[in-house]
């Protein structure tokens, strides 16, 4: 398996990673099944704070992995604060996982509940210089995760992205993506889950305090059917859907969970 082809299918899959990246075997690796009754209620968890600059959006792309969102993070622009964090972390990116039908596609498992999607915004911790910094460090990074349901009522939420998906069908494409507040993306409800963790990507850098919304957002069938109308290959090769992007729970090997609610 060669360095640069990771992916999701059975030969680059991600029971072969670490084969090349020996990380994705370590002790705090993401995602994880979370199980109400192991999670420790903290009391003392306070609550997170966004404040995003719609401004700060560039461009929406797709790598052949994932469909992303790329925002400026050159200063303070846009920052998550608060929660289990003790500095302001940057907005970075946003990008999705999913499945190839509604009842799965979400990385961390709730309760054995597998969402159709999950939504990770990437925030890095600018005291460590610049991004590659913030990955050798253990509070380099803060990822907040949203849970996308299938429901009846399409939320308007998603729309703007899903709107821009026929501009970036294949693998390289990318695409102005300007003046959009990531923060309509959030749940009402502000209770989390919060642990150590890795990216659930290679190299699978163990530097990440995830911030796992409890409350999904709601997606409808037509929204889903439209992510999985991206193809992970360019457009000069045969069209093969980009479905299935999701890493399957890891070992918890004693790492706590704390919740923000009872």
């Amino acid at each position: 398996m060669a360095q640069s082809v990771w992916g999701y299918d059975s030969d680059n899959g991600p029971e072969r990673w670490h084969e090349n990246y020996p990380l994705a075997k370590g002790n705090e690796q993401s995602p994880i099944e979370i199980n109400s009754k192991d999670v420790q209620h903290d009391p003392s968890l306070p609550s997170w704070h966004a404040s995003y600059d719609p401004g700060a959006a560039k461009t929406i792309l797709n790598n052949g992995r994932t469909c992303r969102v790329v925002f400026d993070d050159t200063f303070d622009r846009s920052v998550l604060r608060g929660g289990p964090l003790t500095d302001a972390y940057r907005l970075r990116q946003l990008h999705l996982h999913w499945g190839s039908s509604d009842d799965h596609g979400s990385e961390h498992v709730i309760d054995g509940v597998k969402y159709a999607a999950e939504l990770h915004m990437v925030h890095w911790n600018p005291k460590h210089g610049n991004f590659a910094g913030a990955l050798k460090q253990p509070d380099g990074v803060a990822v907040v995760g949203i849970f996308l349901k299938v429901g009846k009522t399409p939320k308007p939420e998603m729309k703007r992205i899903l709107e821009e998906i026929e501009n970036i069908k294949t693998k390289g494409k990318e695409a102005p993506f300007l003046h959009f507040d990531p923060s309509i993306l959030f749940p009402k409800s502000r209770d989390y889950w919060t642990y150590h963790g890795s990216f659930t990507t290679p190299p699978c850098e163990e530097c990440i305090t995830w911030i796992l919304l409890r409350e999904p957002i709601e997606v409808s069938s037509d929204q889903m059917a439209k992510l999985r109308s991206l193809s992970k290959n360019d457009e000069n090769e045969p069209a093969s859907p980009l479905v299935d992007n999701w890493r399957p729970p890891q070992p918890l090997k004693g790492r706590t969970v704390r919740a923000s609610f009872k």
